[in-house]
């Protein structure tokens, strides 16, 4: 039987191969997913417009100017929807610079059915958050002219302007500013922040941090913020209070 849960489950496939996207559609309905699969990025944006999806599968090379390593950018910028990336190339660099874009994983063509089955279902067993506590209205913690209000999950220039946040970043910046000082493990801020332990080459913690540091940071090259501890994890260096 068909567990009710993973047939609530919504995977869209973005891939200009028709055969490829026929024979995952057939694959993954098998399997008990519902599956939407498009062919570029219009009709991806169109698609995450229209209703929930809990995860992206999405190639690489595609047609129309836009790469998949632009899409995964686009949404990323706007969410922590876990991504998948399919490519018959393989490069090194695309893995990595699609990796510190924030997939979650990433998929060689020509691939097995059973493996893309399970690097799927880890990253979806890997995407709840562990309930935690609300805020209070008036929690609110501030550092280094930032202020972070947990309440209203803001985070404010010295000026009163918000910069936006995914979940991901907000959870770990909340983290970090909750125990300045304090250093914590890759391991311990996915514990934390996911409600899942860290696996074997699971980059979504240092893509995160990368991106965060983007936001806060005067020179993202040389973080002031959060530091990385070499062979530890990262810490928040100055006070909060």
């Amino acid at each position: 039987m068909v567990d009710d849960i993973r047939q609530n489950e919504h995977i869209l496939l973005v891939d200009d191969d028709p055969r490829i996207r026929q024979l995952l559609v057939r694959y993954f309905e098998d399997e008990g997913y519902r599956i939407t699969a498009v062919a570029d990025g219009g009709a991806m944006r169109r698609c995450l417009g229209a209703g929930p999806v809990d995860i992206v599968l999405l190639d690489l090379v595609l047609p129309g100017g836009e790469d998949g390593l632009t899409l995964a950018r686009e949404i990323r910028a706007h969410s922590d929807l876990p991504i998948i990336m399919l490519t018959g190339r393989d490069d090194v660099v695309d893995r990595v610079v699609g990796l510190e874009l924030g997939a979650d994983d990433y998929i060689a063509k020509p691939f097995h059915l059973r493996e893309v089955l399970a690097r799927l279902r880890t990253v979806l067993r890997r995407r709840p958050a562990a309930p935690r506590p609300a805020a209070a209205a008036n929690d609110v913690l501030r550092f280094d002219g930032w202020t972070l209000d947990l309440g209203r999950r803001q985070l404010l220039r010295a000026d009163g302007t918000e910069v936006p946040l995914t979940t991901g970043e907000f959870e770990i910046l909340s983290v970090l500013a909750r125990h300045p000082g304090r250093v914590f493990s890759r391991d311990s801020l996915m514990d934390m922040t996911r409600g899942r332990s860290l696996e074997a080459f699971d980059r979504t913690i240092d893509a995160q941090i990368a991106r965060l540091r983007k936001k806060i940071e005067h020179d993202p090259g040389r973080p002031a913020l959060v530091k990385a501890v070499r062979g530890v994890g990262y810490v928040l260096s100055c006070k909060s209070e």
